[in-house]
């Protein structure tokens, strides 16, 4: 009987002592203070010459949906917890590859200014700017592939934004 009680009361001293502890895991890499509960995300402005005009809308979209994809944050209109603004400042298609006088593949790359401003923890705040590219055939219209492309930079923009915002790399 004695054993009986004394494994009892290391049970429930376990379960008390674990009681207290708070565990924070992600999936995602994130690191997301307690205190940080909500997010604001500027629409980036195109400010790229040769962008087509959806650039804006299908860049903030993209990054809004990240940030709400890979943490539990609150997307407000305004003064968040965190704050995201910048700008689309480039949007550029140059020949690569070039064999024999001809260009056998084609870059495009999207160039944002970013402004990360973590008002709980000022330290954790940035200005940067992040590029992003996709090659493609030079024999290949880009109106045909355009979208696809600005979609897969956009992922991987947002991406590279949401770990140097929020990634424990």
């Amino acid at each position: 009987m004695n054993l009986i009680k004394r494994s009892i009361f290391i049970l429930v001293l376990s379960a008390t002592a674990l009681a207290g502890c708070k565990v924070n895991y992600s999936f995602t890499g994130a690191s997301v203070s307690p205190d940080v509960n909500t997010i604001s995300i500027a629409t980036f402005p195109n400010y790229a010459s040769l962008a087509p005009p959806s650039l804006s809308q299908a860049f903030t979209e993209e990054l809004k949906d990240i940030f709400l994809r890979q943490t539990n944050l609150a997307l407000v209109k305004e003064n968040g917890d965190l704050i995201i603004a910048g700008e689309i400042t480039n949007y550029s298609v140059k020949g690569e590859a070039v064999k024999d006088d001809a260009t056998s593949l084609n870059k495009l790359t999207i160039v944002v200014k970013v402004r990360y401003t973590d008002t709980k923890d000022d330290e954790k705040s940035f200005e940067q700017t992040f590029s992003g590219f996709q090659q493609f055939d030079a024999n290949t219209n880009l109106s045909s592939v355009e979208q696809t492309l600005i979609d897969q930079i956009n992922e991987q923009l947002t991406q590279d934004i949401f770990n140097k915002s929020l990634g424990n790399w």
